[in-house]
């Protein structure tokens, strides 16, 4: 698409001529590609016509080397499509013109010369084992000219001048949501310029916890009810509304977007598998803000290995349980009011069939006594970031849970109706990485203008403006998988593919993003008083809760491979 209408040629443009043309076209081999590594790494993977376990980790490089293809390989798709939905509502500027073309010309280098995994781990098609004859269908015309010409320096630097003229806008670029969500998202980024960001830096250097206060505030507008069906006291919103949401308050402090995490997964569980007394007395309580959940499910030596869990729920006479063992990075578990609590129930069981979920009633604590419920203490583990509501260790003797509070009244259904909820929780996770990242972005555009180097701000200089221009294009790819993430889920679509990919992405998008906003600020962004350094904290957890990068990468492979 030729700028200001004219023609112009590939030597002297930013814009590429017919980019949908181009981007397009390029989307197909890029398929094909996947395709191949499917079949590949299945040929790796299965033994007597099933996938087996064991050669799955013994080839694991290639095994998540295909999770990030078809990652890569969706955010492509979403990019075209978001695309292709602002041409025809007439919004697709030269600002989106240049994150589109940047992000294929990126993606698809990366694809064919290497995709970051992680900072160290860079997975090559040749670890796929594709070799040319596969991988010769990505040396097409459109391909070449994407990679040769689509993020070239000229298409940063024009990226950047955009984004200074249009420093009043919230996103950089339009995001394709409807008018509804955007009010949605102003009113949010209002409340965290005007009421968060201002203390969130002091929060973190002082590992308070978040006031009251910002917790009410959310309640009233609707944060933990926003999802949740009106018939239960919620608003009955969209999960796209969710990601607006969380998005814009994780934009402010990931600790104050993650508040209604806990809620989210509370009233995912109680709606997929509560009975219908639980729904009508939790989901209102949830919803209005008076009752505050955590989730309380790893145990030390566990982490993502649910099925190991061994802390023991044990049913009296009474019909009541007793429950005994120990529970460790349970977040905001002092001031909150019920435990979604997952434990084993049958003892003689080693994996997680015996799993059971309750909503475990206790009292909330204050600073002075965090745990004063009879049958359970902790004690706080301190962290680099994500602080606000803060981490704890907790251990269970001989703490009771009522009978009635058994989610679903069934045993042994624990662990399904925890994996109910993944999809959710990981599309909310993908939202609050996109938030950090806008973060880092805001606060390191800002610094590169102001700060003076050599004669000239920062942001004069190619790197830096570089680094601030793929940002920006990251973020919108990460947000628009995000978003048909969100999609499929208000579709009733299974999604837990997609939701998986948002998240793998967004967690990597928003540690480059702070990792290259403390660069940009130099010395002074290794000091705490900048706000990058908190930013840099917070982001660094993305990869690692909600599934690790290694998890997340297995458990889309393997629904790849299934």
């Amino acid at each position: 698409m030729a700028h200001d209408g004219q023609d112009v040629t590939m030597a002297d443009s930013i814009l590429l001529p017919d980019l949908l043309t181009l981007t397009k076209a390029a989307i197909g081999p890029v398929e094909e590609i996947l395709a191949a590594a499917k079949s590949r790494v299945r040929a790796l993977v299965e033994e007597n016509g099933r996938v087996s376990g064991k050669l799955i980790e013994a080839h694991q490089t290639a095994v998540h080397g295909l999770a990030w293809i078809a990652t890569y390989t969706e955010s492509l798709r979403q990019m075209q499509h978001w695309a292709e939905m602002l041409v025809d509502s007439g919004k697709f500027s030269e600002v989106e013109q240049l994150i589109l073309q940047i992000a294929f010309g990126e993606y698809l280098g990366q694809i064919t010369g290497g995709i970051p995994m992680s900072q160290s781990e860079i997975l090559r098609l040749s670890d796929l084992g594709l070799g040319g004859d596969v991988t010769s269908v990505l040396d097409s015309e459109e391909i070449g000219t994407l990679r040769r010409a689509g993020n070239t320096q000229a298409a940063r630097t024009r990226l950047v001048e955009l984004m200074q003229e249009r420093s009043a806008e919230i996103t950089v670029g339009a995001t394709g949501l409807d008018d509804e969500l955007e009010m949605i998202r102003e009113q949010f980024r209002r409340f965290s310029v005007d009421k968060v960001e201002p203390h969130a830096h002091e929060w973190h250097l002082k590992d308070e916890l978040i006031p009251m206060e910002i917790i009410g505030e959310l309640a009233e507008l609707g944060v933990f009810g926003l999802t949740i069906p009106e018939e239960f006291g919620g608003f009955g919103l969209s999960k796209a509304s969710m990601c607006v949401v969380s998005e814009e308050l994780s934009r402010g402090y990931i600790g104050v977007g993650s508040l209604g995490t806990r809620s989210e997964i509370a009233a995912e569980l109680i709606i997929a598998g509560g009975t219908e007394e639980q729904k009508q007395k939790w989901l209102p309580r949830l919803a209005s803000g008076e009752t505050l959940p955590t989730a309380v499910f790893t145990e030390p030596n566990t982490g993502s290995d649910l099925g190991a869990l061994r802390t023991r729920a044990i049913r009296g006479e009474d019909g009541d349980y007793t429950v005994t063992g120990n529970k460790t990075w349970i977040t905001h578990a002092a001031r909150t009011h019920v435990m979604t609590l997952l434990a084993r129930t049958d003892p003689e069981t080693p994996d997680y069939k015996g799993l059971s979920m309750f909503l475990a009633e206790k009292t909330p604590g204050t600073d002075e006594a965090p745990f004063p419920t009879e049958g359970m203490s902790g004690g706080e583990i301190e962290v680099l970031g994500y602080r606000g509501m803060k981490e704890y260790e907790l251990a269970f003797d001989g703490f009771k849970v009522k009978g009635e509070n058994l989610l679903g009244g069934v045993e042994g259904k624990g662990f399904k109706q925890l994996m109910e909820t993944f999809e959710s929780a990981r599309i909310q996770t993908a939202a609050r990485a996109i938030g950090v990242a806008q973060s880092a972005l805001d606060v390191s555009m800002k610094y590169a203008q102001d700060r003076k180097q050599f004669g000239n701000a920062l942001i004069a200089f190619p790197r830096v403006s570089g680094k601030l221009a793929m940002m920006a294009v990251e973020i919108m790819v990460a947000r628009q998988l995000t978003y048909f993430s969100a999609r499929e889920k208000d579709e009733g679509r299974r999604c837990d593919l997609e939701a998986g990919m948002a998240k793998l992405l967004g967690a990597r998008v928003a540690w480059a993003c702070a990792d290259n906003g403390l660069q940009i600020h130099g010395g002074n962004g290794f000091a705490l008083e900048y706000t990058i350094s908190r930013i840099l904290c917070d982001a660094r957890i993305l990869s690692i809760f909600e599934g690790a990068a290694e998890i997340q990468a297995q458990v889309i492979a393997r629904r790849l491979l299934g």
